[in-house]
């Protein structure tokens, strides 16, 4: 069982650069990628989202890229053809104003002379940046299965004291049809003023109303649902959205029932079996 909240976190350390990547996970009913990247290293985007797609299915997480550089990577050169031009134009000058020649810094002031450029070919952090997401995917992984695992225990738990009240109901269900059938035995006597009446009419729409009042199907499909909740939780698949289903289905038979009973007994139990359906729930939410 994998769980959607977890975290990652790695350093890759180069002479010339440092490189961190952050993953937090949280929960999300669908797949949410929220980046903060080095404008450098932009172009990974998409190789990043690829990557975390073969670890997470579903989930909010929020990734920060983090590029340091330990060497500045400016570049410098000179524009020669543009100097000489200005040399050929301070030389005119000298000799029309018989002015000294130009100082070095004169010719460093001048725009377009020495020319700066950053380096922007983000290939050479892509060997620090796969080896960094690789190590944080990793550590995430683990950390959604840990969280995932204890969720599971949980979830084990909540099922346990689930199935027992419905073995509780299951034992009770002959009491509920003998209260039926006694109220209206009870009223049909005191409608007539006698008493043990016998007449098939009144048998057949007893046994009518015990039919519809009945809740061993109800019963029965509850336990196919417990099943099929043992196998998926049970399952290192990613199950979260079947056991969502299945528990509006289980909740749906735990309504019918109580809607049906009229016994105290049974719907205290349904009630105990909705506490536990409505504490799944909340953990269900949190895994894939």
């Amino acid at each position: 069982m994998i769980s959607m909240t977890g975290y990652g976190h790695s350093i890759h350390r180069q002479d010339s650069y440092t490189l961190e990547i952050e993953i937090k996970s949280y929960n999300n009913r669908y797949l949410d990628i929220q980046h903060t990247i080095n404008p450098l290293l932009s172009s990974f985007e998409m190789y990043i989202d690829d990557e975390i797609k073969k670890v997470a299915r579903r989930g909010h997480l929020d990734v920060s890229v983090r590029l340091k550089l330990l060497k500045s990577d400016v570049r410098l050169s000179l524009d020669e053809a543009l100097l000489d031009e200005y040399r050929e134009l301070f030389s005119r000058l000298e000799r029309r104003t018989g002015c000294g020649a130009p100082s070095f810094d004169s010719y460093l002031g001048i725009e377009g002379v020495v020319v700066s450029e950053r380096n922007t070919d983000a290939s050479l952090y892509r060997e620090g940046l796969e080896t960094a997401l690789g190590e944080a995917l990793s550590m995430l992984r683990a950390s959604k299965a840990r969280d995932g695992e204890g969720t599971r225990a949980d979830l084990e738990r909540l099922g346990a004291g689930f199935e027992a009240a419905l073995l509780e109901i299951d034992s009770r269900a002959g009491e509920l049809e003998e209260y039926l059938s006694g109220v209206l035995r009870e009223k049909y006597d005191e409608l007539l003023l006698q008493k043990g009446s016998d007449d098939p009419r009144f048998l057949a729409e007893v046994a009518a109303l015990l039919v519809k009042y009945s809740i061993n199907e109800e019963i029965s499909r509850l336990k196919v649902h417990v099943k099929e909740y043992k196998r998926l939780i049970a399952s290192d698949e990613m199950v979260g959205k079947q056991l969502d289903f299945l528990c509006q289905e289980m909740n749906r038979e735990c309504n019918t029932i109580a809607s049906k009973s009229q016994l105290v007994d049974i719907n205290l139990r349904v009630v105990r079996m909705k506490d536990n359906l409505e504490n799944i729930r909340e953990q269900i939410r949190n895994i894939e």
